[in-house]
């Protein structure tokens, strides 16, 4: 059984180039980990790597949904681990590369999900658009703070989720919610980068992505049958939905793309930031790709030790 890879990290740090050199190098497959690249035709607000920059690498857990569904982490998390299975029968190594923490861990640690119930779950959502995100998660609060705390005010998915948990099982959604346990051997590599570098890269993203066509990118897949709640949410997609209303215009969509892409990246810093295991890197070192490679070999030799990290670059993506 070989020791599963992930890199790890906040958005725009190169955690796909990484990935695809390691895969070179360790005879790998990608196993893909971030939520909207599971979407067909969400390629290029996602930065999704085109087929013909893959190298020839195989890739799974892109483009499995239509962009109307609703991605789910116990559906991904079966669904990949038989991806990590099949890839090492054929003799192969397992890079898991996202930015998607819940769905990273589904995948890497023994987490267990709870069942699901149809008319709790719409019951619920119900209240959600009635009395407002807001009304339920402070009744979230008032069950479990602990999830609360973990969820925050805005995030209306999970804290329908928490709250559906909570009436299934009648226990709090915390109770649920993992450890720092590895359901097989891994190793995550986080990739840091300073703040001002990290905002530049975004700034950069966005403009490429703006020049490639974001938007006539949107109005495709509302012409070929909409977009789900999950994805219609998603940074870089909700304000172009926004901007084709006539909410907002196109210049400022572009401008709160840049804004809440770097809050996402500062969110997932927060994630993985508050995983001990992580062993970080910084995104610029031009032995990047070496010094990886170095802590792959220590821990396939079980001789890899506590994660260490220079906590001054973490610090620079903080609020």
């Amino acid at each position: 059984m070989s020791v599963i890879v992930a890199v790890v990290g906040p958005t725009a740090t190169g955690k796909s180039d990484l990935a695809l050199d390691l895969a070179e190098r360790l005879d790998g497959e990608i196993v893909n980990a971030d939520a909207l690249q599971f979407y067909r035709g969400m390629d290029i607000g996602t930065a999704k790597l085109p087929a013909a920059e893959r190298r020839g690498i195989p890739h799974h857990q892109l483009d499995v949904l239509d962009p109307a569904e609703d991605a789910t982490v116990a559906t991904y998390q079966a669904a990949a681990r038989a991806d990590v299975t099949a890839i090492e029968q054929r003799g192969h190594r397992a890079v898991v590369v996202g930015g998607s923490g819940l769905y990273l861990r589904a995948l890497l640690d023994q987490i267990d999900f709870p069942g699901t119930d149809p008319q709790v779950r719409a019951a619920l959502e119900e209240r959600a658009e009635r009395d407002g995100t807001r009304a339920l998660y402070t009744e979230l609060h008032a069950a479990d703070p602990v999830a609360a705390a973990s969820i925050g005010p805005r995030n209306t998915r999970r804290i329908v989720r928490a709250l559906e948990v909570i009436a299934l099982t009648g226990q709090p959604y915390s109770a649920n919610l993992p450890g720092h346990d590895y359901h097989r051997p891994a190793v995550q590599i986080g990739l840091d980068c300073d703040r001002g570098e990290l905002d530049r890269r975004i700034e950069l993203r966005v403009d490429r992505m703006w020049q490639d066509g974001l938007v006539e990118e949107v109005r495709e897949l509302l012409a070929r049958g909409g977009i789900g709640r999950t994805a219609a949410r998603a940074v870089g997609y909700a304000e172009v939905l926004a901007a084709l209303r006539g909410e907002i215009t196109l210049d400022e969509a572009r401008e709160q793309i840049v804004a809440g892409t770097r809050r996402l990246a500062r969110k997932q810093m927060g994630w993985f930031g508050r995983d001990p295991r992580v062993h970080w890197l910084d995104a610029r070192d031009p032995a990047l790709v070496d010094r990886a490679l170095a802590l792959v070999a220590a821990a396939d030799a079980g001789t890899l030790g506590p994660a260490t990290a220079d906590p001054a670059p973490r610090r620079s993506l903080g609020s």
